[in-house]
């Protein structure tokens, strides 16, 4: 590899470490020793596969596959750190992502980068959701920016297919012309563009055209990492639903049947639990909707909240500064940010731009590298896109002959493959933009009151419904719109900067301009949200366990589900800080442990779909005997001690039931008697097992198939590049 090649590789690795270190800063405390254990997130040192954890239990499977997941994992790993692991690698993909998708969609160099990958992870969405305990979700957060590239190139490679299989056939219909008239056709030299080469661009040249051992290389390589950002999506059903939408909405319709089969197969352990289970199915309670409707913070109104990504209907589990009047300036500041580069991402006024900064500047560059950086020694560039009016007026004909028609491997009328790629690549910007506006403005009339109607309507009627209540959570979809906003309106801001320049006085380059409006971007961007450094202001710090925990799960290993007191899902332990938190039960003992589902929110209470997990918790309460808690299949009763909650005339029924174990935290109790069975069935975990061990297919085939790809396409291009050739062509 030359020198140069070797500097366009570290400078391609920049944005990694700079998503990396962003990561790092945010999750700081939480890397220490101990668990997460904060509102909704919950890691334990040990899980078990349960029928819970399968989604087989008596409430929706909303944390299906994550729950089996982490139980397979920790039997390797210990359980908080694989969940430490999974949620460092989220905060750092989502960065990273965003930066290849605003430098293979917008062609943008390393700064814009930078600031692409800042608005992904340096946002008040990632911190609300932090904070709520929502780690699982942000691994389809992840996955959002990469799935929008992979769609790119899908579309990209559909256009070239098409395009090529016409050049072939209009090329066989001049070939025939040209040997009536000429016995000795000649080919024109192709006209090459410098200087305009991405990675879609690369991408073209190493997938080749469909039915070559390039392009099936280049799809096999694309479909696998399109199904493993589909699958590491899927570790929670509301991931799974936005990296469908995306991954739907962008692929183009030549894409859309596969994709779709791709996404399903995804989804397929929450799907089948959904099915086997019958949870999912049943109506949701229409209190839900008001209260996980979005927000409205400080001084902006429910829509502004959502548009400077916040809004969580959650108030406690919001940063600081997202309380104050500094709310509004930061989301002002977001917003402008954003704005600057709208008109760039959508694609207006571009080839107009192009030319009058050409004609201004002098900027026609010839030894321009894929990242808009020039060569050593060379004269300044401002960008990729900015070109001298010539350069602008000349159509790019590639592999064109003299009577206007494709020579082999060219394309008609003087579009080429790479033309095609950025046409695709501009249709997907357009649509990422519209649905940032969809992501904002439709949670927003959710808050209304036609809205929540509307809402109710649905969770009563429509099985599954329930999954979208908590509507702030699909502002997600507005990120790598933002992303690209921002990174194009920091090159906006540089151009900007050269025109503002006196002729005749250049004492810096373009280059070095877009560099220093990315710095003042970057500075925006952190200031405005300042406490989510360091673990949102440290409320993301690891909690100790008390030594009682296992010594219960460790006698919790006979017939029979568990029962827990005092009654509700939520605790306030001494060891896990002010916040509430879930039950760790759970996920810490073999059996499944009962839960209502039923959560308090906004001073009210949402009831869940445990059934019979309801019915335990009132004969508790009430002062049951030990035989009806054995006829609803519970073998064993906890006893979680310093946590509010009621207990109602439970000493009654404990009096009846035998002490197993006891200390200051938790006491355990086992059910005397036969205990009846409510186990899932042998049939059903057969089949829910079978869903996810399909689901780990395709995470683990479709990124180890793409790495390969990765690997091996470095040889593709010389290749191809020799089949090409002229003289190769006529070698035989």
């Amino acid at each position: 590899m030359s020198a140069r090649g070797r500097e366009r590789g570290w400078a391609r690795l920049v944005p990694a470490g700079y998503s990396l270190v962003l990561a790092l800063i945010v999750l700081g405390p939480l890397l220490g020793s101990g668990y997460l254990l904060l509102r909704d997130a919950v890691s334990t040192p040990r899980s078990f596969l349960t029928d819970s954890a399968l989604g087989l239990g008596d409430a929706a499977p909303r944390a299906v596959p994550q729950d089996a997941l982490i139980a397979v994992g920790s039997t390797v790993v210990d359980g908080g750190l694989l969940v430490k692991a999974i949620l460092l690698a989220a905060l750092w993909l989502a960065g990273w992502g965003a930066a290849c998708l605003a430098r293979d969609l917008l062609r943008v160099s390393l700064g814009p980068q930078l600031v692409a990958a800042t608005v992904a992870i340096w946002s008040p969405y990632v911190a609300e959701r932090l904070l709520q305990g929502h780690w699982s979700l942000l691994t389809g957060y992840a996955a959002l920016p990469w799935i929008a590239l992979l769609a790119t190139r899908l579309r990209a490679r559909s256009a070239t297919g098409t395009t090529a299989r016409s050049t072939t056939d209009t090329t066989a219909r001049a070939d025939g012309a040209e040997a009536a008239r000429s016995p000795a056709p000649t080919a024109t030299p192709p006209i090459s563009r410098p200087g305009r080469s991405t990675l879609l661009d690369a991408w073209a040249g190493r997938s080749g055209v469909p039915g070559t051992r390039a392009g099936r290389a280049g799809a096999l390589g694309t479909w696998a990492g399109l199904a493993g950002c589909l699958a590491a999506a899927g570790l929670t059903p509301t991931g799974s639903l936005l990296a469908g939408l995306v991954a739907l909405l962008l692929v183009g319709k030549r894409n859309l049947p596969a994709t779709a089969a791709l996404w399903i197969l995804s989804a397929a352990p929450w799907l089948t639990a959904t099915a086997l289970s019958g949870a999912g199915a049943e109506p949701s309670d229409p209190v839900g909707i008001a209260a996980f409707a979005a927000r409205a913070e400080p001084w902006l109104g429910t829509l502004g909240s959502l548009s400077g990504l916040g809004g969580i209907w959650n108030s406690t589990a919001v940063p600081g500064s997202r309380t104050t009047f500094f709310a509004l300036v930061a989301t002002v500041l977001l917003l402008a940010l954003v704005a600057t580069g709208v008109r760039a991402v959508l694609g207006a006024g571009t080839d107009s731009e192009s030319r009058s900064g050409a004609a201004a500047h002098h900027l026609d560059r010839t030894d321009v590298r894929p990242d808009d950086t020039a060569e050593p020694g060379a004269a300044p560039d401002a960008d990729v896109e900015t070109r001298s009016g010539a350069a602008a007026r000349e159509p790019d004909r590639t592999g064109v002959r003299p009577n206007g028609t494709a020579a082999p491997g060219g394309v008609p009328d003087g579009g080429s493959p790479q033309d095609s790629m950025h046409d695709e690549a501009r249709v997907v910007r357009r649509r990422l933009v519209w649905l940032a506006v969809a992501a904002i403005v439709l949670p927003a009339l959710g808050a209304t009151g036609w809205g929540l109607s509307a809402g109710e309507f649905l969770v009563t009627r429509v099985p599954g419904a329930g999954l979208l209540r908590d509507t702030q959570k699909f502002v997600a979809l507005a990120v790598p719109a933002y992303a690209l906003c921002a990174a194009a309106g920091c090159r906006v801001v540089g151009r900007w900067i050269s025109a503002m320049v006196v002729d005749g006085v250049r004492a810096e380059s373009p280059r070095a301009r877009t560099g220093g409006a990315a710095v003042l971007f970057l500075a925006i961007l952190l200031l405005t949200l300042p406490d989510l450094a360091w673990g949102v202001g440290g409320a993301l710090r690891p909690v100790q366990y008390p030594a009682g925990w296992q010594r219960v799960a460790a006698e919790v290993d006979a017939p029979g589900d568990v029962a827990v007191l005092p009654g509700g899902m939520f605790r306030k332990f001494r060891y896990s800080g002010s916040a509430p938190v879930l039950d760790p039960a759970p996920r810490m003992l073999k059996r499944d442990v009962l839960q209502t589902g039923e959560l308090p929110v906004r001073g009210g209470v949402v009831s869940g779909e445990g059934e019979r997990a309801r019915k335990v918790e009132n004969l508790l309460l009430q002062g049951g005997s030990a035989n009806r808690l054995a006829e609803l299949g519970v073998g064993w009763v906890l006893v979680e001690g310093g946590t509010p909650g009621p207990m109602g005339a439970s000493k009654t029924t404990l009096a009846q039931l035998n002490p197993v174990y006891a200390d200051r935290d938790m006491q355990l109790y086992r059910v005397p008697g036969d205990i009846a069975a409510h186990d899932a069935s042998a049939a059903n975990r057969h089949l829910s097992g079978a869903a996810h061990l399909l689901w780990a297919a395709l995470l683990v085939g479709g990124f180890l198939t793409a790495a390969i790809h990765s690997a091996m396409r470095r040889s593709i291009p010389r290749e191809a590049e020799r089949e090409s050739h002229p003289d190769h062509d006529n070698a035989d």
